[in-house]
């Protein structure tokens, strides 16, 4: 399953670093960020709860760029 959101980050280093922590979250299969659009784009693997699973990207994400934000 893919799933876009909506980011909310100040700078395209910032946004490189949130895709490289997402990927690494258990249940990513992969996940572009467009620092230009601030959109998140994340496919899920087979059987992930993507809600449960955007809350760990979430929390991933503000500890490389602490006023991120991803509205869910």
């Amino acid at each position: 399953m893919k799933k876009s959101y909506r980011i909310e980050v100040d700078c395209a280093n910032c946004a490189n670093l949130m895709e490289q922590e997402a990927k690494k979250v258990a249940g990513v299969a992969d996940c572009v960020v467009n620092f230009m659009t601030l959109k998140m784009h994340v496919e899920f693997t087979d059987g992930a709860d993507p809600q449960a699973v955007m809350q760990e990207v979430r929390r991933v994400c503000r500890k490389v760029e602490s006023d991120c934000e991803i509205f869910l």
